[in-house]
């Protein structure tokens, strides 16, 4: 399987404000409420890419630090690759600062890690099969 974007999270402060955009401009329903590393998350399908909107739910959770430093807007991007514990052997080998050492569950129960924004040009990474 090639690579491919699986989802882009964006930080909000309510995911009830946020939908109106998604569901007044678009016309999109949102799927079902799911909840993951302190934070609730609502899928909106863009095709083949869907859009996440994340909204914390622990004041000390990864969502609500990045909207108190940076304010809402884009989180993270998701690459959907076919073997997850193979890429992140091949960043650790590159050098690439990862999150998450081993895979863990995420939302939906889909396997996940993160590299660091550090080493990824400023954009935090999720990875996901």
């Amino acid at each position: 399987m090639n690579p491919s974007v699986a989802h882009v999270g964006i930080a909000v402060t309510s995911i009830t404000e946020s939908l109106a955009f998604y569901r007044d401009v678009f016309g999109l329903v949102p799927g079902r409420p799911d909840t993951a590393d302190g934070a609730t998350i609502v899928s909106l399908h863009f095709g083949g890419v869907d859009v996440e909107l994340l909204e914390p739910t622990d004041p000390t959770s990864p969502v609500a630090k990045f909207l108190a430093k940076r304010g809402p807007g884009i989180h993270h991007i998701c690459y959907r690759v076919s073997d997850l514990d193979a890429t992140l052997a091949r960043c650790r080998a590159a050098g690439y600062r990862l999150v998450d050492e081993t895979p863990r569950r995420g939302a939906g129960g889909r396997r996940i890690a993160f590299l660091h924004p550090k080493t990824t040009n400023g954009i935090l990474l999720e990875l996901t099969e």
